[in-house]
């Protein structure tokens, strides 16, 4: 993925990169799924506490356990590898927040997840394609972001089980 040279892919690449920064592609997705009534409210809360859950492992415990550091910039043959971050390489935070949104919105309204599971797809390419993860690092946020939808969809009925 690295190594793609493709004029489409260096155009669509770079501009879901900069939409799925700080997560401003799922917070928009949330503010367009809450306009649809009662469904996509339920859909854009799942949304955004899975994602809130995935960024807070991926971030704040997996990447301070394994300090991974970033593919070498000589692996990438294309101009765009630049401002990488510095933090740890594993696992990637993008991914577990993408996949972790499209995973806890296909569990309440399976349409727009389908829709939402594109750009994190994209995002997860873009992440490999830039030099700022390894595949294992996008394999691992993504499982990252299933864990934390799964968790988010089962909490309140695991609420209720410690509660009654």
């Amino acid at each position: 993925m690295a190594s793609w040279r493709s004029p489409s892919v260096r155009r669509l690449l770079p501009a879901v990169e900069a939409t799925a920064e700080h997560t401003k592609l799922w917070w928009g997705a949330a503010a367009v799924m809450s306009t649809v009534g009662r469904r996509g409210r339920r859909a854009a809360t799942a949304g955004l506490a899975s994602m809130a859950v995935a960024e807070l492992a991926s971030n704040c415990v997996l990447k301070q356990i394994w300090h991974r550091r970033r593919p070498p910039k000589e692996w990438i043959s294309h101009p765009e590898v630049h401002d990488r971050p510095d933090s740890s390489s594993f696992p990637s935070g993008h991914t577990a927040a993408g996949v972790a949104f499209s995973a806890a919105v296909a569990a309440v309204w399976p349409w727009a997840g389908a829709v939402s599971a594109v750009p994190a797809v994209l995002v997860a390419v873009e992440r490999v394609h830039t030099g700022a993860h390894y595949p294992s690092d996008v394999a691992v946020g993504a499982a990252t972001g299933l864990a934390a939808a799964a968790l988010v969809h089962r909490a309140p009925r695991l609420a209720r089980r410690l509660l009654l």
